[in-house]
Formats: structure tokens, C-alpha cells, sequence
């Protein structure tokens, strides 16, 4: 044996006591050990492993970037049921029914102007609508579902219908559909994607986005980074998209303000003979004063000479 294999076989044996005192593994037989070097020994004794709060906490900043892009959707698909709807008074595919229509013709044009006219550079998020009141029962949800499906008719828009009326959501149960995931899932980060909780319909240029389970701190997380995020990536991702958002009443539920800061314009919608100017002037408060601000009388037996019908017009915008 000559020195240099005298020296290999030295080193090999000192490498498996220091293992066998550390509690490693030796090698397995006739595979080179290979020592360390100084600098890799120094990193490992001046980074030190992260504690069970910081691995949780680098998750959770993890989470939070993660992009909402809803370019791949969910493949979860609902089927509307458009005759039962237009039953009940809804805008309906159906050429007969020219009243409905038209009343949300009207409406809708005005929105669609605001979005993507020349007023729409003066706007933040012009293309996202909050569909609001200043008291629950006034008919906001029933505005908003009749808005999504005018404008889902246009040949050249799409619309994303979202419940952020988390306290008491009511689009899936006007639509006679089970609120499974939704929003709240995804601001408790149980779905990483926005995309995950997005539902295609039997209407091509629909999306909806249901409200989810309910949570004690659903308020809260309306007014979240998270919510703030989303909004924007439904705003700009799509040029064509329109974005309408249900949302809480307007008194009382401060939350519903801070949406406002997201929206590019919101429809107040009043209840004639039931809906107070006094509430009316309060709830207007509460929005941002740069933003589009239209009313929808409903539930009004007053001719709407413009749209050729009656039972819903449009009261102009700021």
C-alpha cells in the first residue's frame, strides 16, 4: 500500500468516527466522502433555522403575493336556469320580453359609457360597479343579477358577477344555486387562486364569484390587502371585462365604504315609496366622491318613458 492510499484510507476512517459520534450514517463502502468546506461550514453556523412562527409567517407572505389571475378558471360550471328567471321578472333571452330588457338597456348603456368612454381615464377601476343601498331589501341583488345579464348579452363585453355581500348573500339563492366556495374562501387563503373559486355559467360572457361560507370576521377581511388585490386584478386584467360587485348596504356597515374606495362607480338603488331621502343622502356619504354615482328606482310603477317600460330606471350619474 503506498502513501497516498495509507493517506485515502486514513481520512475515510476518521470521517466515520466523526459521523459515528454525530449519530450520521456512515457512508456506503467504496463511495468518496466528501468534507466540507470551510465556507459551507461557516453559512451553517451563522444562518439559523427558522422557528415553527417564522415558517408560518413566510406562508402566509407567500400567500398574500400569490397573483389572482383568473386566466385558467375554475372548471366548476353552473347552469343558470334563464327560463325560471325571466318567471320571476328577470332580463331574459327571450326577444318577447321587451320591457326588462330595455329598462336594463338603458341602465347598462350609462355604465358602459362611464367604463370605457372618455370619463373612464377621470375614473379608478371604471370597469368595476358596485351595486349597492343604503338598507338591506331594497333590491340591490335582483339590480346587480339583471345588470350581469344585460350586459353578458353584449357581443363584445364580459362580466364577473361577485357576492361580496358576505353577511347576507343572495345571488346564489336568487339563482336557486348552492353558495359553496367562494369569495370568503378565498380571502382565508383556504384557495390560492381567485381563479379556483370562479364559476363559468351556460352564459359564455358570464362569470360569477359566489360569497362562500360565512365568517366571524368576513367584515374585516372585505377590507383586506387581499380583497384590494383581487379587485385590482379584475379591473386591468381584462379591457373588455366588467366587474359588478353586490355589496353590503352602505349604513352601518363601514366595510361597505372601503369597497367604494375600489370601485370605479356605484348604482344606489332605492326602493320608491319605502326608501328615506334622509338614508338616500347618508348612504351617497359614504362613497368616494370621485367616483360615478347612478340611481335605480325599483319596485316603481312609474312609466320610464325612455326605456319604454316600467318598474326600473336609471337616475343618472356624477
Amino acid at each position: 500500500m503506498n502513501s497516498i492510499e495509507k493517506a485515502l484510507q486514513k481520512q475515510q476512517k476518521e470521517a466515520e468516527a466523526q459521523n459515528k459520534n454525530q449519530g450520521v450514517q456512515p457512508p456506503i463502502a467504496n463511495e468518496p466522502v466528501q468534507a466540507e468546506s470551510s465556507i459551507e461550514k461557516a453559512q451553517a453556523q451563522t444562518i439559523p433555522e427558522q422557528t415553527a412562527q417564522e415558517q408560518v409567517t413566510s406562508q402566509k407572505v407567500t400567500r398574500a403575493k400569490t397573483p389572482v389571475s383568473d386566466g385558467i378558471v375554475s372548471n366548476t360550471q353552473i347552469e343558470i336556469d334563464l327560463d325560471m328567471l325571466a318567471k320571476k321578472g328577470f332580463v331574459s333571452t327571450d326577444s318577447n320580453r321587451q320591457v326588462i330588457n330595455e329598462e336594463y338597456r338603458v341602465i347598462k348603456r350609462k355604465l358602459l359609457d362611464n367604463a370605457f368612454g372618455p370619463l373612464s381615464k377621470s375614473l379608478n377601476n371604471s370597469n368595476v360597479i358596485m351595486v349597492t343601498s343604503s338598507r338591506q331589501g331594497e333590491g340591490k341583488t335582483f339590480t346587480a343579477i339583471n345588470l350581469a345579464l344585460s350586459i353578458a348579452l353584449e357581443q363584445d363585453k364580459t362580466v364577473l358577477l361577485v357576492d361580496a355581500d358576505v353577511l347576507r348573500p343572495n345571488v346564489m339563492r336568487t339563482l336557486e344555486l348552492k353558495n359553496e366556495q367562494g369569495l370568503m374562501e378565498y380571502l382565508l387563503g383556504d384557495k390560492e387562486n381567485i381563479s379556483e373559486v370562479m364559476c363559468r355559467t351556460n352564459l359564455d360572457n358570464l362569470r360569477i364569484i359566489s360569497a362562500g361560507k360565512s365568517h366571524h370576521l368576513s367584515a374585516e377581511l372585505l377590507a383586506s390587502e387581499r380583497m384590494f388585490d383581487a379587485v385590482e386584478e379584475f379591473a386591468n386584467r381584462y379591457p373588455d371585462r366588467i366587474v359588478i360587485v353586490d355589496t353590503p348596504p352602505l349604513l352601518g356597515i363601514n366595510e361597505t365604504a372601503i369597497l367604494a374606495n375600489l370601485a370605479g362607480q356605484a348604482l344606489v338603488v332605492t326602493e320608491e315609496f319605502k326608501t328615506k331621502l334622509f338614508d338616500v343622502e347618508n348612504a351617497v356619504k359614504h362613497l368616494n366622491p370621485e367616483m360615478a354615482i347612478g340611481f335605480v328606482v325599483n319596485k316603481t310603477e312609474q312609466v320610464n318613458l325612455e326605456g319604454g317600460g316600467y318598474g326600473y330606471y336609471y337616475g343618472g350619474a356624477n
